[in-house]
């Protein structure tokens, strides 16, 4: 893993790192690591003989041996530094990591509920009041993919468009846009109504209230929705964004309209709303390798 040369220059490296640049010894520690993996991969080539190509090489290597976008961002970075170092002491002449950039790791895809969880999850009938509350929240939140902030900020006024379908919500940046309200959500809603005037305190315009008859918290909605969602039987760490991402996904998958998808959400732009093509063919996928014989894993093989 390199010769005296390179060991020599990595001790003289940290002590710059701490004296001049005051790093931390566990950022130190990552550093010299980073500089441990060039070494390995530079093997009998001196460091500062390496060129941009071989550097390109380097990462393709330990990208495909899984190391993601984000840790080889890192490990440039610690490469680039030393190179600078190296100009800057040692008279290099040009520093090999200039202009390269690590590949971007895979964007993690919003967790969804399927259609049939959906239902289970909402399924049931509520007792309490709060629990007839909880209910018409939630049903709402899937049925018009409303952001967390915009269902708290619901006030009672907004049950004439329920009743009738469709809602109004003000969403980032304080665009306003309609969106559909199911009827398993408007039923819901009207039967919670029928109970709130009992909580509700000093004329309270929130249409979801806490028990004390104030406007309900955001971090109060989480903490039930993790409760209901345990009461259900649905694992996975249910949120209310999750219900938001399961009302996309499912309309996709029945529509194929991304557009429409796109004006319900309150995207801005539509290459947001594109996530949920992935997995609107995670969907179509799993029913091709249940359904396509061509598909199908053979018994034992």
């Amino acid at each position: 893993m390199g010769g005296p040369a390179t060991a020599a220059q990595f001790v003289d490296f940290d002590q710059y790192l701490a004296a001049e640049r005051g790093l931390a010894a566990l950022t130190r520690t990552n550093y010299r690591r980073d500089l441990d993996a060039l070494a390995a991969l530079a093997g009998s080539t001196p460091l500062e003989k390496l060129q941009p190509q071989q550097i390109r090489r380097f990462i393709a290597q330990l990208h495909a041996r899984g190391l993601a976008g984000k840790s080889l961002a890192r490990m440039l970075s610690a490469w680039r530094g030393f190179f600078a170092w190296l100009a800057r002491r040692h008279g290099l002449a040009a520093n090999p990591c200039a202009g390269i950039r690590a590949p971007k790791s895979a964007k993690a895809l919003p967790k969804s509920l399927s259609p049939d969880m959906a239902a289970r999850l909402l399924d049931g009938e509520p007792g309490s009041i709060l629990l007839v509350r909880d209910r018409a929240m939630f049903e709402l939140l899937y049925s018009s993919g409303l952001r967390l902030a915009e269902l708290v900020s619901l006030d009672v006024a907004s049950n004439r468009d329920i009743a009738r379908g469709e809602l109004e919500v003000t969403g980032k940046g304080a665009k306003t846009r309609i969106v559909p309200v199911g009827r398993h959500a408007a039923v819901a809603v009207a039967a919670w109504l029928a109970r709130r005037a009992s909580l509700v305190r000093d004329d309270e315009p929130a249409l979801f209230v806490n028990r004390r008859g104030h406007r309900i918290s955001p971090r109060m909605v989480q903490v039930r929705l993790e409760q209901w969602a345990i009461r259900q039987g649905v694992s996975g760490g249910v949120h209310p964004h999750m219900l938001r991402h399961s009302f996309a996904s499912h309309v996709l998958q029945s529509s194929g309209d991304l557009r429409a998808v796109q004006e319900m959400l309150g995207h801005t732009s539509i290459s947001t709303t594109q996530v949920y093509t992935h997995l609107d063919f995670q969907h179509l996928a799993k029913v091709y390798d249940a359904a396509h014989p061509r598909a199908k894993k053979k018994a034992g093989g």
